[in-house]
């Protein structure tokens, strides 16, 4: 999964890619609003943490932008604790969520995890997928009950496709959402990690649709 964090403090804003990142989620980070707007409006986020006091343009005015623009990834706010009317604004803005300044990380961590599943359809904290169980709160999994030892990447590949089950997911997808914007989308990694994934839950779970990508079977 990837998230875009957007704020201008930088110690908050490594705290915050720090905790993300041991979550095992790939982060882009923007300091300002000009520069967090032009990343969510050409990058494929799964979701993003978003300070409503930033320099350049405040937040209210880049998730607005955001959504008129078509963009629907979940957003969470970060607001001032006594400022009631920047989270009324940010909810009639567009925003999923918020949480006031000063913050646990682990709440914001519960709340961005909650964003993912429920913009997947699943309200659970355990995503289940015939013999595969997926828990997001502890980033682990398992098949038929017996834990997987799983590497970040194909932990990350193998969430995606949870969190997407029946779907064709495409490698161009797939690399977008596993991988930050540096990454070399010509790499074959990808099938690399598909390979060594399905070694470790069984081949025909992750079904590979001819020039179009591959799929988590539902029930299978």
């Amino acid at each position: 999964m990837r998230l875009l964090i957007v704020e201008d403090d930088p110690h908050l804003n490594r705290q915050l890619e720090e905790a993300f990142q041991g979550a095992g989620y790939v982060v882009d980070r923007a300091f300002d609003g000009e520069e967090g707007h032009f990343l969510g409006d050409t990058e494929p986020y799964d979701a993003v943490v978003l300070d409503v006091g930033l320099p350049k343009m405040d937040g209210i005015s880049v998730l607005e932008r955001w959504r008129r623009e078509g963009r629907t990834m979940p957003v969470l706010l970060l607001t001032a604790r006594d400022r009631w009317s920047d989270k009324v604004a940010g909810i009639d803005a567009g925003a999923d969520d918020y949480v006031a300044k000063p913050f646990h990380l682990e709440e914001v961590l519960a709340r961005i995890r909650a964003l993912i599943r429920r913009a997947a359809g699943h309200a659970s904290s355990e995503i289940l997928c015939g013999p595969l169980r997926l828990d997001t709160k502890a980033s682990k999994a398992s098949v038929d009950g017996t834990p997987l030892k799983l590497t970040s990447h194909e932990y990350r590949l193998l969430s995606y496709l949870m969190h997407h089950q029946g779907q064709i997911v495409s490698r161009t997808e797939l690399i977008e959402h596993m991988y930050d914007q540096d990454f070399d989308r010509d790499s074959n990694t990808i099938e690399v990690f598909v390979g060594r994934l399905r070694r470790k839950i069984g081949n025909d779970l992750i079904e590979t649709v001819r020039g179009l990508g591959y799929r988590l079977q539902h029930g299978a």
